[in-house]
């Protein structure tokens, strides 16, 4: 993976020294997405919360994992030996609650306890929950709901994750959108220079108003304001841009001279696609959604709490079993309760169980509060799709009626110069007419970007969807 990575890296770099090479740097939407998804910080930060998730279901695994022990100690006052000892012991937890035992332990000395026995003896256990812990204990809860977490932390770190390429998808076609309009005014400048050389010299020969050279100039100088102000957007957006341009070394990719797009409005897949999209996104259930499976797996969670928390008001009832053989000695395991052996019984039963009570009631409350933003999750994600395809729907209209409404302009402007060449029009008229169409191609590009966007959110969202 990390050298798919640096190939990636080391490709998108090739690519970009040949623009440079070519006096121009330029990026296509696809290379910067994969840049994004490959180096970005937070995208990086959500795969290894993933990997912190699953180390959390080994760190609960280890709950079982079986315990070697061993002790070694002697006492001795004024030249009596008091007592020597030597024991290991393998303690092994099982998934069902029962725990297995084995050892063997040696004990020498003159002032030993009664109870104890002297030489080398080889002990097996089990301890049986009989109640409380025999059907559902910490330790399994613990690795239950660590599972669960996983796939918890999976689904919040997927809707993260396509959130950022969303917010960066987007921002690459607002930079884009600025470009074409900072073009839009450079054709615009150059159209008035021209404009304004002929004014001049129709001026000096006598065939136009000098107050006509004062209207071109005028309308250049407008034109060069409304540039300047597009080129500082276009820079602007272009920085915006660099926050998410990262390097293989986590350092971020410094631009020293200025990049472009690769990618036009016009181009896109998106005019062609988005009614698939739309006919995609209605088979789709809520409840596949990543953030509802998200609540899914915290129900889990907690229902796995509430079942831990009701084993509270069962007794603590345990027994205990231990088979000793004196080592030496032949073995003699039957019948159990006849020769070397020990068990006990132990019993607690909680009076008032007031404590149970109160955990037991908080974990069905916390249940019910998940089912509640479960519920919620799927009405915000249905009216934020319904939105969407309004939205694109719509755009997808006002760009057939922008199309229309901006080839009326041309034509408006081309008939006024028409009749200005024929000395039936002024070219304050003119002016106007191409203030408009410039306002309508503005107002084109404007749309197409938007509709675009739009296509990013459904596409987003729909990949949001595990099915």
């Amino acid at each position: 993976m990390r050298k798919q990575s640096k190939l990636l890296f080391i490709l998108i770099f090739l690519f970009f020294q040949y623009h440079k090479a070519q006096d121009s740097l330029m990026i296509s939407a696809n290379e910067f997405l994969a840049v994004v998804k490959n180096y970005h910080p937070m995208a990086l930060k959500y795969q290894l919360q993933n990997k912190i998730a699953q180390s959390e279901i080994t760190k609960a695994r280890g709950n079982f994992d079986p315990i070697l022990g061993g002790k070694l100690g002697e006492k001795n006052i004024d030249g009596v030996q008091y007592y020597r000892q030597k024991n290991i012991e393998l303690g092994i937890p099982t998934w069902y609650g029962i725990d297995l035992t084995a050892g063997y332990q040696y004990l020498d000395g003159e002032k030993l306890n009664s109870s104890e026995t002297k030489g080398g003896i080889y002990s097996m256990g089990i301890t049986v929950p009989l109640a409380k812990n025999l059907l559902y204990d910490k330790r399994r809860a613990a690795l239950d709901q660590a599972k669960f977490a996983s796939k918890m932390t999976e689904a919040e770190q997927t809707v993260l994750t396509n959130e950022l390429l969303l917010e960066a998808e987007n921002t690459y076609w607002e930079w884009v959108q600025s470009y074409e309009i900072y073009k839009l005014q450079n054709k615009a400048v150059e159209v008035s220079k021209k404009r304004l050389q002929l004014t001049r010299k129709t001026f000096e020969y006598g065939e136009r108003a000098a107050i006509d050279t004062v209207e071109a100039a005028s309308q250049l100088q407008s034109f060069e304001l409304q540039q300047k102000e597009a080129y500082l957007n276009f820079v602007k957006n272009t920085q915006q841009l660099q926050l998410f341009l990262w390097k293989d070394n986590r350092e971020i990719y410094e631009i020293s001279q200025l990049i472009y797009p690769a990618d036009h409005l016009s181009d896109h897949t998106a005019y062609s696609d988005f009614e698939f999209l739309l006919q995609e996104i209605k088979t789709k259930e809520t409840t596949n959604h990543w953030s509802v499976q998200y609540y899914t797996q915290k129900h889990h969670i907690l229902e796995s709490e509430r079942k831990l928390k009701w084993q509270s008001f069962l007794p603590k009832f345990d027994f205990t079993y231990n088979f000793f053989n004196k080592e030496n000695y032949q073995s003699d395991y039957l019948p159990l309760f006849d020769n070397n052996f020990q068990y006990g019984l132990k019993l607690e039963i909680p009076v008032f169980q007031r404590e149970a009570k109160a955990s037991y009631q908080m974990a069905k409350i916390k249940i019910e509060q998940n089912k509640l933003d479960t519920e919620f999750k799927k009405r915000e994600l249905t009216t934020k799709i319904e939105t969407y395809k309004n939205e694109l729907l719509n755009y997808h209209t006002q760009i057939a009626l922008s199309q229309n409404n901006l080839v009326n302009y041309q034509q408006l402007l081309t008939a006024e110069e028409t009749k200005y060449a024929n000395g039936e029009s002024s070219l304050f008229l003119i002016n106007s007419r191409e203030n408009k169409m410039i306002e309508a191609q503005e107002k084109f590009i404007s749309i197409k970007a938007k509709f675009l966007k739009s296509f990013n959110k459904l596409k987003w969202m729909n990949e949001n969807f595990s099915l």
